[in-house]
């Protein structure tokens, strides 16, 4: 039998899509003067907001994932995500390949065999970023996703307080938006 993935860990890796031929693709803003170099190292998924059906069902029981970006030698970014599953760490990677203005990235996932677009919308690279997920499993099943990732697992109030307004301006709801848990499983792994 096939283990299936949940589609938050792919994202939590910060899921970068490919670009879509929709109008939400036009829509999507990036951080103005993208430095990816800057971007670059270990972030922690802290807050997250999706419409998917998978996410209502299970956001109680999510915690934070550790992601380490990386360059690799022909410009992508691998993505490797560590999480608790089944109470034991795993880790999954991903290559994020540049789309369009810097700070934008496509993903696609051969589980699901989706493509999805990602992009960096706001960040100071030494404590929070906020980012923004938008994709189709098959049509009329539009998938999008908001994303707080900070640099260490105790966001201030200010960056959660910033995640919330934004998610809400992408139209999610007070209930939508979750503020995962932090765990000392998995962390400790060198990144």
């Amino acid at each position: 039998m096939a283990v299936r993935y949940p589609l938050w860990m792919g994202l939590l890796l910060l899921g970068a899509w490919g670009p879509l031929p929709t109008p939400a693709q036009a829509q999507l803003s990036v951080q103005p003067n993208f430095q990816q170099d800057k971007f670059l190292g270990r972030w922690f998924s802290a807050g997250l907001a999706s419409n998917s059906t998978w996410f209502r069902e299970k956001k109680a029981s999510l915690s934070m994932c550790k992601s380490v970006l990386a360059l690799t030698a022909d410009g992508d970014l691998n993505l490797t995500t560590t999480f608790v599953r089944n109470n034991q760490c795993e880790s999954r990677t991903m290559v994020l390949r540049p789309a369009g203005p810097p700070g934008h990235y496509s993903y696609g996932n051969p589980h699901w065999g989706s493509v999805h677009d990602i992009s960096v919308v706001e960040t100071d690279y030494s404590q929070y970023a906020l980012l923004c997920t938008e994709g189709s499993k098959r049509p009329g099943h539009d998938f999008r996703m908001v994303t707080l990732y900070s640099r260490t697992q105790n966001p201030s109030a200010q960056f959660k307080e910033k995640f919330a307004a934004f998610a809400k301006a992408k139209g999610f709801t007070e209930e939508a938006i979750v503020f995962l848990p932090q765990t000392d499983r998995c962390m400790e792994e060198p990144e």
